[in-house]
């Protein structure tokens, strides 16, 4: 009885120790936290004056809009900050999400700023400033902000040679590299766990083998002068598009679907299986990547008779260990929220608000200490069954459907439908998150046929 009473004090210290992370995030992940001060950065629109295109293509980026995008804001002052209300052993933890998200505000100092539209610095989210005063990082894998600033006049960049007018210029070869990427899109939360790892996907995928860091997709490189000072014209100017995730345009068409049945023509009562191939043929990461327990990916099949009628075909289980959560659910979930907003009595969402059960969907699932799902990085004691689709990579998923003995004779049209959403509805309607960032986007569609056939 004594020993186990010990144990369980052990488990108990151990916990309060990985719960209290200001050493965490300010010590094992660089150490920055309050070394600056908000006098010691340019504003963009400083840097506008000579970088028109990059301003104005920055301006309208996620990365502008780290810290003012509305589910950010929401999900940072509702939910986060409000948890930390309740458990102030996640006040330091909540406050370094700034880390990354305002990182000038954290870098003087400023663990937690006022609300956006307050004309804080952190206003200006991840700004021009900030990037190109970063020098190195801390450690051997980038993550969780380790990174090293050292602001002033010197600005620096990708390319060798850079003279302005307004600044000095140095080149900095770890600005080329993924891992550059990696200190703010690889995230360890209080429990030592990895819930944003996008980076490290990349890093065990064929595009870290072949020398393609993520600038190449998400900072594309155009013909054009790097600012409107400049004479000199570049093959290779990176565009500051940084678009991921928020974009429509590069989510749509990112994995390729096609489909086919095993037999061409059958009879009423015969069984049919459909086979769809989905290739990430696009992306050096898992997608979904980056805030994983937020994002929605699934794959919805339909029957469409002659007729007129519609049958949807539940994906075939294929048996392996946690595939409930990747079978699109109504279920209950997210019951952390209620201690997150100190609501007891709260019962929790529906899972994936999702209208059809029995999907596919493509996730990377998290849970709470008390083994629930959760949308919560901070609150991610463990993940589920990683069923995301990896760099080149093909998943194959099979729907069996036996045909009625009622359908008509004629042909069928079997559709496949991949579809994307950034936040599961039922969340976004519960913090009262804008429409927008749960409008469904369709990532591509494929369909077949077979015959209805009488012999």
């Amino acid at each position: 009885m004594r020993y186990s009473r010990f144990i369980a004090c052990l488990i108990s210290l151990l916990v309060l120790l990985v719960m209290y992370l200001p050493s965490y995030a300010e010590e094992e992940a660089g150490g920055v936290f309050g070394t600056q001060s908000f006098d010691d950065y340019e504003r963009p629109q400083t840097c506008r004056s000579c970088h028109v295109d990059i301003y104005e293509q920055w301006s309208q980026s996620a990365m502008a809009m780290a810290f003012t995008h509305h589910w950010d804001e929401i999900e940072y002052f509702d939910l986060a900050v409000k948890h930390a209300e309740q458990n102030p052993e996640l006040k330091d933890v909540v406050a370094g999400c700034n880390g990354c998200h305002a990182p000038i505000a954290w870098v003087s100092g400023e663990g937690n700023p006022p609300r956006p539209g307050s004309g804080s610095k952190a206003d200006e989210g991840v700004s021009c400033d900030f990037c190109h005063t970063i020098s190195a990082r801390t450690g051997d894998t980038s993550f969780n902000f380790n990174y090293v600033v050292d602001p002033g006049k010197v600005k620096r960049g990708n390319r060798e040679g850079g003279k302005s007018p307004h600044h000095k210029t140095e080149y900095l070869d770890f600005m080329r590299t993924a891992e550059y990427c990696g200190i703010c899109h690889n995230e360890k939360d209080p429990h030592g766990i990895m819930v944003k790892s996008t980076q490290l996907e990349w890093a065990e995928g064929p595009y870290a083998a072949e020398g393609v860091p993520c600038q190449r997709c998400h900072m594309p490189g155009a013909e054009g002068r790097s600012a409107n000072t400049s004479t000199r014209e570049f093959p290779d100017i990176a565009q500051h598009l940084f678009h991921g995730a928020h974009d429509p345009g590069k989510v749509k068409g990112s994995i390729e679907l096609r489909m086919n049945p095993d037999n061409r023509e059958v009879e009423p009562g015969d069984a049919v299986v459909i086979s769809v191939q989905l290739f990430n043929g696009k992306c050096g990461h898992k997608v979904p990547s980056g805030s994983a327990e937020e994002r929605q990916l699934w794959l919805h099949v339909s029957a469409h008779c002659p007729g007129g009628k519609v049958y949807h075909l539940p994906v075939d289980l294929k048996g392996f260990e946690g595939e409930g959560e990747t079978i699109t659910s109504n279920a209950l979930a997210y019951q952390d929220m209620g201690e997150m907003l100190g609501d007891p009595s709260f019962a929790g969402l529906p899972r994936d608000a999702l209208e059809h059960e029995g999907d596919r969907i493509f996730c990377l699932p998290y849970f709470d200490p008390q083994g629930r799902r959760t949308i919560a990085q901070w609150n991610t004691m463990s993940l589920g069954t990683d069923y995301r689709i990896g760099p080149r990579e093909t998943k194959i998923e099979t729907f069996t459907w036996t045909v009625p003995d009622d359908v008509e004779f004629g042909t069928v049209v079997v559709r496949a439908e991949l579809n994307y959403r950034r936040l599961v509805k039922s969340v976004a309607e519960f913090l009262k998150v804008p429409e927008d960032e749960t409008e469904i986007i369709r990532v591509n569609d494929a369909e077949t046929r077979f015959e209805i056939v009488d012999y």
